[in-house]
């Protein structure tokens, strides 16, 4: 059986194809372009499916396979796309980490279903979240809002253009505020704020069939015709599932753009905590507890544009360097809210800040200090989660970042726990891969885990190391305790002397 999975992040479109087995056959990408201000974020359907054929063909090509039996998309969640009766987007995508919908978030609050809502959820309304994002369309774009049949995901679009058909699996259903208790959307709320039922995608279950592939797209991309095409779910989902976690206490991290992390509970009582998602993940029979941030990798790749352009070989030069600092950054604090923060802080003004500058430091120390901010949203992150009465034993991790070993040891040293490093750093594939295969040929996760997820090495935390970031970590806190009013204001002074021109951004 292969599996051809296209994987897009917010800097990427890959193509990717798996065997049963866990070999990857072939790969391709091509990189996207963002568009983005102080507070939107957008992106292009039409150059998703362009270079979505284009990756798929060649990724076919060089597997040197025709016979491809499942294809399956993951992307990121929580984004828009307005699609008209035609199929064709109405204009950009509005993407999870745009902002521009905080005042809609209070309208939603407004409603008097949205108390009952959140709590059948658990899931709280925010900016990043789907009817915002709608709501904002129906205020100020009533035309697009109007000629819109439906509003769906990036993952729904492009399983629409390889399928015909308009679904969403039940996870990124739950971003809409989907009801797994109910197996309904919020049919009181959506009437109350005026968005319309029907134009929400049919929901179905992660690893279910969407139908099977186009005749002219399997003609364009050189693919069997008798391809199926499967709904798996969004890029943290799936990542977290390709890290082959199958125990209590495993956590994952996956860092591409963004940072992942999630841990595995099979515990029946969890308290909820207003800081961290617990999503029942029902292919799985378990919960999955964690969160997804606004940069992670996306952090490295901010260093390298800022004061590394020039190297030859920045990643190694970058880490060399950062290495050649001392634990601490000599006394500089980074906070990583480059484009405000989601989990655990869920605050949209937040931005990044070099904190006890001196004149003694260099670009060594500032990297290193970035480095270090990493590996504190991790532990953000665990603490969040121990709000849950869950307890993080071991992490795996993977994505680009993963492949800094110096990043992977910090973060062994903060956290204080042991880290396995995956040998597949496309855990989003693989774990979209496993997915489909578990839907559809009934194959159990742990021997998916097995066959799909090797562990390259473990990484042991040095505790010496680990109660000097104990310290690090109290000032990492407060020094955002103390400038979260501060970010507030900045926003409100700016609005006074700013426009609000887009800059473009590929390879974000």
């Amino acid at each position: 059986m292969n599996v051809l999975v296209l994987n897009m992040g917010m800097k990427s479109i890959r193509s990717i194809i798996f065997d049963d087995n866990g070999r990857k056959l072939a790969s391709a990408s091509k990189t996207l372009t963002s568009a983005l201000n102080e507070t939107r974020v957008e992106q292009y359907p039409k150059e998703w499916w362009d270079k979505a054929i284009e990756v798929m063909k060649k990724s076919i090509s060089d597997a040197r396979v025709r016979k491809i039996d499942y294809i399956t998309v993951t992307t990121s969640a929580s984004c828009l796309v307005c699609m008209d009766d035609n199929g064709n987007p109405l204009g950009n995508a509005i993407m999870v980490s745009d902002k521009r919908a905080i005042n809609e978030v209070e309208d939603v609050k407004s409603s008097k279903y949205c108390k009952d809502v959140e709590e059948d959820t658990g899931l709280k309304f925010s900016v990043s979240l789907m009817l915002p994002k709608i709501l904002w369309i129906k205020k100020h774009e009533p035309d697009i809002f109007s000629n819109s049949r439906y509003f769906i995901t990036p993952n729904d679009y492009l399983l629409y253009k390889l399928s015909g058909n308009v679904v969403t699996d039940e996870l990124n259903a739950l971003k809409f505020h989907y009801s797994f208790n109910k197996s309904s959307y919020p049919t009181h709320l959506l009437e109350d704020i005026g968005i319309p039922l029907e134009k929400l995608p049919k929901v179905i279950g992660t690893g279910q069939l969407a139908g099977c592939i186009k005749y002219d797209v399997a003609k364009e991309i050189n693919c069997d015709i008798c391809a199926k095409i499967i709904a798996t779910s969004y890029d943290a989902i799936c990542s977290f599932v390709g890290s082959g976690v199958s125990t209590e206490g495993e956590a994952s991290d996956v860092s591409g753009t963004v940072t992942v992390f999630r841990m595995l509970s099979k515990k029946d009582e969890l308290i909820p905590s207003k800081r961290i998602y617990t999503t029942p993940f029902h292919q799985g029979d378990y919960n999955i507890i964690g969160g997804s941030n606004n940069l992670g990798g996306g952090l490295i790749e901010w260093v390298k544009q800022c004061y590394y352009s020039k190297e030859e070989y920045p990643y190694e030069v970058m880490e060399k360097e950062a290495a050649e600092s001392d634990i601490g950054a000599r006394g500089i604090i980074f906070l990583p809210y480059l484009l405000g923060e989601r989990a655990p802080l869920w605050n949209d003004n937040a931005r990044g800040t070099f904190f006890g500058l001196e004149r003694m430091h260099t670009r060594k120390d500032m990297t290193r200090a970035v480095f270090e901010s990493a590996a504190f949203i991790d532990r953000s992150m665990m603490e969040a989660i121990g709000e849950t009465t869950a307890n993080i034993t071991t992490v795996r991790l993977s994505g680009g970042l993963a492949r800094v070993s110096l990043i992977s040891q910090i973060k062994a040293d903060v956290l204080g726990k042991e880290v396995k490093v995956l040998s597949e750093f496309e855990t989003t594939a693989v774990g979209a891969a496993m997915m489909a295969l578990n839907g559809q040929e009934n194959i159990s996760f742990k021997d998916l885990a097995d066959r799909f997820a090797k562990i390259r090495m473990t990484i042991y935390p040095d505790m010496q190391n680990h109660h000097k970031y104990n310290i690090l970590y109290a000032l990492f806190k407060e020094t955002y305790q103390q400038l979260e009013p501060m970010f507030d204001r900045r926003i409100e002074l700016l609005s006074m002397i700013r426009d609000s021109k887009e800059t473009q951004i590929e390879n974000l």
